[in-house]
C-alpha cells in the first residue's frame, strides 16, 4: 500500500456571500461543541480532502494516466459494482438539493455516506477496507474540503462513537450526537474548478478516540438548502495524516470532471413579460450528475414561475440547480428548464454561466 500525505494548498483572497437561511438552519443542526468563526464568507461545493472522503480517495485510486477510472482498493471496485463509474468522476456531487442541513430523520439509516443520494449508494457500504487516513487523538489538525463550485456556507464535523464497527451498516445511533467541529465560512483558497482549490481550517480532533471511525461533515450553503453529505474513514493510531489503502496513481493526467453549456431561446412574450427555455448541455467528455446555472436579470423584472429546476434568488442574480430527474447527462446529452418572468423589457442578452456540480 502506497502511503500519502495531502499537499498544503495555495491561498487567495475570500469572497464574499450572504446569511440567507441562518434562522432555518438554527433549528436544523444542534448546538456545537467546538465553533471557529472567521467573519469573512467561504463558497465551496465539494468533499473533503483532509481527511479524504470515500468519493475523493476512490476517485485518486481509480485514476489512471489515460483518464480512465479503474479502482485498485477492494472497496471502491465493490462502489463502483453497485454504482458504477459516473460518481468517480463527480466525487465532489453527494449532496441533496433539498436538505437543509438536516441530518437524523432525514438521510436513512445505512445510506449517511451517500446522504441518501441514489448515485452514490456505492460508498455506503460496511466494509473494512476502505482507504484510511491515520490520525492521532486529540492532536490538532488541518482540515481541507475541496471547492469545486462556489456557494457560501457552513461545515459541520461528527464522528463515530466508541467501538464503532466499520464492517457493519452506518446508523445515526453510531455517531456522536452532537458535531465536535463547526466552521463558519472559512476562506476560500486557490480557483475555484480545480482539484487545488479548497477550504482549510485548523480544529482539534476528539480526545481519547482509538482504532477506526468515521469523521461525518455536513455542508449546508447559507444561500439554499442544497446540502453535502460526506465520509472519510480515519484510524487513531498515532499518525499524522497519512493516508493507506489507495494506491499511487504516480503523475496521471487528471480528467476533467466535467463541463457545461447553457443556451437560451425565448418561447413567448407579452406587454410585461415573457417565457424562456434554458438547454443545458454537457460538454464534457465524462458524464456528470448535476449542474447549475446563473445568470442576472434586468432591473424590474422578477420570475413568477420555474420548472424542471431548483431555483435560488438574491436580488436580482438567479441561480437554477438541475432537480432530482435531470442532472445525469452523459457526454452530449442536454436538458431543459423553463421560466416565466414579469415586468417589461424582454428577455435580456445576459450570459448564462453553466457549471457541474
Amino acid at each position: 500500500m502506497a502511503i500519502l500525505r495531502c499537499p498544503r494548498l495555495p491561498r487567495s483572497t475570500p469572497r464574499n456571500a450572504f446569511f440567507l437561511i441562518f434562522l432555518a438552519l438554527l433549528t436544523t443542526v444542534p448546538a456545537l461543541g467546538l465553533i471557529l468563526a472567521t467573519g469573512t464568507r467561504a463558497e465551496a461545493h465539494g468533499t473533503p480532502m483532509k481527511p479524504g472522503s470515500r468519493t475523493f480517495l476512490c476517485w485518486q485510486d481509480g485514476l489512471t494516466d489515460t483518464g480512465e477510472i479503474k479502482p485498485v482498493n477492494p472497496a471502491c471496485k465493490a462502489a463502483q459494482q453497485v454504482s458504477g463509474t459516473t460518481p468517480f468522476y463527480n466525487w465532489f456531487s453527494v449532496l441533496r438539493s433539498d436538505g437543509a442541513g438536516r441530518t437524523r430523520g432525514f438521510v436513512p439509516d445505512g445510506e449517511l455516506c451517500s446522504g441518501g443520494n441514489p448515485n452514490f449508494t456505492g460508498f455506503d457500504l460496511p466494509r473494512s477496507d476502505w482507504s484510511v487516513t491515520h490520525l492521532t487523538s486529540g492532536a490538532t489538525v488541518d482540515f481541507s474540503y475541496n471547492a469545486w463550485a462556489a456557494h457560501p456556507g457552513w461545515f459541520y464535523v461528527y464522528i463515530t462513537k466508541d467501538g464503532f464497527d466499520p464492517t457493519k451498516t452506518l446508523t445515526w445511533n453510531d455517531m456522536e450526537d452532537q458535531p465536535f467541529l463547526t466552521v463558519d465560512h472559512p476562506p476560500l483558497n486557490g480557483t475555484p474548478g480545480t482539484v487545488e482549490a479548497d477550504y482549510s481550517w485548523t480544529g482539534t480532533l476528539p480526545a481519547n478516540k482509538s482504532g477506526r471511525h468515521i469523521i461525518y461533515m455536513v455542508w449546508q450553503r447559507s444561500d439554499s438548502t442544497e446540502t453535502f453529505y460526506s465520509c472519510s474513514d480515519v484510524v487513531f493510531d498515532g499518525g499524522n495524516g497519512e493516508v493507506t489503502g489507495i494506491h499511487d496513481p504516480g503523475n496521471p493526467t487528471e480528467p476533467p470532471p466535467g463541463t457545461c453549456t447553457a443556451t437560451r431561446r425565448t418561447t413567448n412574450s407579452w406587454p410585461g413579460g415573457y417565457q424562456s427555455e434554458v438547454t443545458v448541455t454537457n460538454s464534457g467528455d465524462v458524464p456528470m450528475l448535476g449542474w447549475m446555472v446563473d445568470w442576472t436579470l434586468p432591473g424590474g423584472q422578477s420570475v413568477a414561475s420555474l420548472w424542471n429546476g431548483n431555483a435560488t434568488y438574491s436580488g436580482q442574480d438567479m441561480m437554477v440547480h438541475n432537480a432530482d430527474w435531470n442532472g445525469s447527462l452523459s457526454p452530449g446529452q442536454s436538458t431543459t428548464f423553463g421560466y416565466v418572468v414579469q415586468g417589461s423589457g424582454g428577455d435580456s442578452a445576459t450570459t448564462l454561466a453553466c457549471q457541474v456540480g
